[in-house]
């Protein structure tokens, strides 16, 4: 799983932190407020847990926001290894960069959003699209949606 905060998605100040599945490439949340905390950090992460499962670990970049003391101990208690990337090493995790460099080219470049609110609901509606319709080259032009329901009815098995 990672993490990754990243810039203004609106006039004014604005920060956005995506989580996304490393192996199936499903983006699983994009969280949009005007300041990311490490409370809301952990409030998202917290979700995704009790739906998902705790992941072995989690990358991300070193923001305040994972690097807080509260996040990385509650991180420890439920044994989930953290892996931050070098500062200015972007490379180190490309699965990250092409999703932003998606999300950027074919949303954020073309909207400008007056509130919060508005862009949380067409950030969430890009977010379906992008799991459940767009093609990916590295899952063979397929959905990485669907590839995650498999995966799901084969564990479940």
């Amino acid at each position: 799983m990672i993490l990754w905060q990243n810039g203004p998605v609106m006039a004014g100040r604005c920060g956005r932190v995506n989580i996304v599945d490393e192996y199936t490439r499903e983006c699983l949340k994009i969280h949009i407020n005007r300041q990311v905390k490490a409370a809301d950090v952990i409030y998202e992460l917290s979700e995704l847990f009790l739906e998902r499962g705790a992941p072995d670990y989690l990358r991300s970049d070193n923001g305040s926001e994972f690097t807080a003391e509260m996040v990385r101990g509650w991180l420890e208690r439920l044994g989930v290894k953290t892996l931050f990337i070098e500062p200015g090493s972007p490379w180190e995790n490309g699965y990250i960069e092409s999703f932003n460099g998606k999300l950027r080219d074919e949303l954020l470049n073309g909207e400008i959003f007056d509130t919060i609110p508005e862009a949380r609901v067409v950030t969430e509606a890009w977010r379906k699209q992008y799991n459940t319709i767009r093609p990916h080259s590295s899952l063979g032009y397929r959905a990485p949606a669907p590839e995650t329901y498999s995966l799901r009815q084969v564990a479940n098995a």
